[in-house]
């Protein structure tokens, strides 16, 4: 059994200027899919990232899944994991015996989400009678709990159901404020959205580490879907340059590794303190993304 080294302290090893890289994977729902996962992780594995997360599905749909793959991860690779936790459909005392199953399977870092709602995005948010409704309290939660690291979510376009950017910031400042080490943000396509809420952020006391999430685009409609259930905007010049390739798959998935390359050249350039791959559970466009980043030696 290999013995994974610790994800704990991504927070610290951001503060001391050290840089991140990262990969996102889902659990599959079926054992294809499952084979899938396992080979991704096993191409991804020799890049040596610094952790890689695991996704819950939309409402919590998929927690037992990520708790074993999570756990399988940990205890089958190199990689350290970083866990997923959503405030949807769970009481406290369920929370936190998944934060101890989590500690139990060796995992030391966790993502604190609130999650979507059960209904799917853009539905009205339905309280779980003793849960919680708020990521900022979950991070409260998970350090009463528990010896983790604590890292939540960013979104540079603006959360969806945030009435002004600014709020949004703000209620980035209570996560860190609660007890968040770093955060991760939802995928974009400007470096200047980036930069623009870290300057938001600190506006409001808010200096935790934020990592730019990446997703590199290989399937026109399937990013545009994503797009827009996550509020990302996807740029109409960016959308024209693909629908002009959109019945070459071949050259979309090129098109995608170089906009994805050079957005996290640019962002690597300018103080970015690491990356994060939104992965699919595929790893051709993240490795080659990988890959010319380091013969640009950014």
């Amino acid at each position: 059994m290999n013995t994974p080294p610790t994800a704990h302290r991504v927070g610290e090893t951001l503060r001391k200027g050290g840089r991140t890289y990262s990969f996102e994977f889902f659990p599959p729902k079926t054992d294809e899919g499952e084979q899938q996962l396992w080979q991704a992780l096993a191409e991804l594995e020799p890049l040596k990232p610094t952790f890689a997360s695991v996704t819950y599905g939309a409402g919590g749909s998929t927690r037992d899944r990520t708790v074993r793959i999570t756990a399988q991860m940990a205890a089958r690779t190199s990689l350290a994991p970083v866990a997923h936790l959503t405030c949807v459909g769970s009481t406290i005392t369920e929370l936190e015996e998944i934060l101890a199953e989590y500690a139990a399977a060796g995992v030391s870092s966790v993502l604190a989400l609130r999650g979507d709602p059960a209904a799917g995005p853009g539905t009205p948010w339905v309280s779980t009678p003793g849960g919680i409704d708020h990521a900022d309290q979950l991070v409260e939660l998970i350090r009463q709990t528990g010896d983790f690291g604590i890292g939540v979510a960013a979104f540079p376009d603006g959360h969806p159901e945030s009435s002004t950017r600014d709020q949004d910031a703000q209620v980035l400042a209570r996560k860190q404020d609660a007890g968040a080490e770093f955060a991760i943000t939802q995928f974009f396509f400007r470096a200047s959205d980036y930069f623009d809420l870290v300057e938001r952020a600190a506006t409001h006391g808010c200096d935790m580490p934020i990592i730019p999430g990446l997703m590199p685009v290989t399937n026109v409609a399937q990013i545009q879907r994503f797009a827009a259930l996550s509020g990302a905007a996807f740029p109409a010049d960016l959308a024209e340059q693909f629908e002009t390739i959109s019945d070459d798959a071949a050259a979309v998935q090129q098109l995608g590794v170089d906009v994805a390359t050079d957005l996290a050249a640019e962002l690597l350039a300018q103080g970015a303190p690491g990356l994060h791959f939104y992965t699919l559970n595929r790893s051709s466009a993240t490795r080659q993304v990988y890959e010319a980043l380091a013969l640009r030696d950014v």
